[in-house]
């Protein structure tokens, strides 16, 4: 039987030019290099320009994700941006990116779910799509988390950077079978009992501020270890798929110790998971698509590679999405 999929035709990314490394971090709060990387994983991060914004990051990878694909943005008819980070309170930054871009029909609008955004926009796109209300879909992760931190908390400031990914989805007819291109399967979860354990302590309902990033560090850990090896093994069941059949692992790049962690909990090799944190830092919504982004740069998927993508974020929000590229 026919069905429709949700088929990546493309992907992008963009990063700001300014690069901080652990060393400058040194520099500005009680922290070192072996300190940072011993804990986390993280080498360097990129930080935005006075004069880039999160849509600004958003247009830039949309645009090669656009371009990859060989589509126009006039056949664009959904963006869904995910970001915790917006420019303004509204209009949604999908909207500016919608008009920067030069798409001119459907919706624009943003996902609020912090880390776990990139896979609850896909998961709405994807059903905008199997719907058939969309057919060509823009998915971007895009986040300036530096404009949210205190950076005189070295727990929180070291870990966090700026960057934007993008996916360009398009409505195809498949097969309905697990070799089929496409979103094979989405996953969302999130439970609001955890809420203080990873939250910004401001907004304009309540401090009227924009408030800092604030995290109960170990307890975050483990409950990322726990969800996100649960709703791995969740979609793995739902799809008839093992563990060592999935071809890439492209998680949300938090810590090297969640993603080891990880790996052992489900026994897949190191090799078949992703890892970009160490250049990145953690980017929210923005770090599985820029991950993504770096396995087609390197070969790592090419057209038939079973991904799983898979985040936790505040909230706490969490989800995965199986595709065939």
């Amino acid at each position: 039987m026919a069905v429709i999929r949700s088929v990546i035709r493309g992907v992008g990314a963009h990063l700001p030019k300014r690069i901080m490394t652990n060393a400058d971090l040194a520099k500005i709060v009680d922290t070192t290099d072996e300190w940072i990387v011993e804990r986390s994983g993280i080498r360097q991060r990129h930080i935005a320009a006075d004069d880039e914004l999160t849509s600004t990051l958003g247009i830039a990878a949309s645009h090669q994700a656009l371009v990859r694909a060989g589509i126009d943005p006039v056949d664009i008819d959904l963006v869904v941006c995910a970001t915790a980070t917006p420019d303004r309170t509204f209009p949604s930054t999908a909207v500016r990116i919608q008009s920067g871009l030069g798409v001119t029909k459907g919706a624009a609008f943003d996902v609020q779910a912090v880390c776990s955004g990139f896979v609850y926009a896909m998961t709405i796109a994807d059903n905008f799509i199997k719907t058939g209300q969309s057919k060509r879909a823009l998915v971007v992760g895009s986040e300036t988390f530096s404009r949210i931190l205190d950076w005189t908390d070295r727990s929180t400031c070291v870990l966090f950077g700026d960057g934007a990914g993008a996916v360009v989805l398009e409505a195809q007819p498949q097969h309905g079978t697990k070799e089929d291109r496409g979103i094979l399967s989405t996953l969302i979860r999130s439970d609001g009992r955890f809420e203080d354990l990873l939250y910004v302590d401001g907004g304009p309902g309540t401090t009227k501020t924009v408030g800092h990033l604030r995290m109960n560090g170990r307890e975050v850990f483990r409950h990322a270890v726990q969800k996100i090896s649960g709703v791995i093994e969740e979609t793995l069941v739902a799809t008839g798929f093992a563990a060592d059949e999935i071809d890439l692992y492209v998680p949300h790049q938090a810590n090297v110790r969640i993603l080891d962690g990880i790996g052992k909990k489900l026994g897949v090799h190191p090799d078949k998971i992703i890892k970009t944190l160490d250049k990145h830092g953690n980017t929210s919504a923005a770090s599985i698509p820029l991950a993504l982004n770096q396995a087609f740069e390197e070969h790592r998927v090419r057209e038939g590679s079973l991904v799983l993508m898979e985040a936790m974020g505040g909230g706490f929000t969490w989800g995965a999405v199986l595709a065939r590229m």
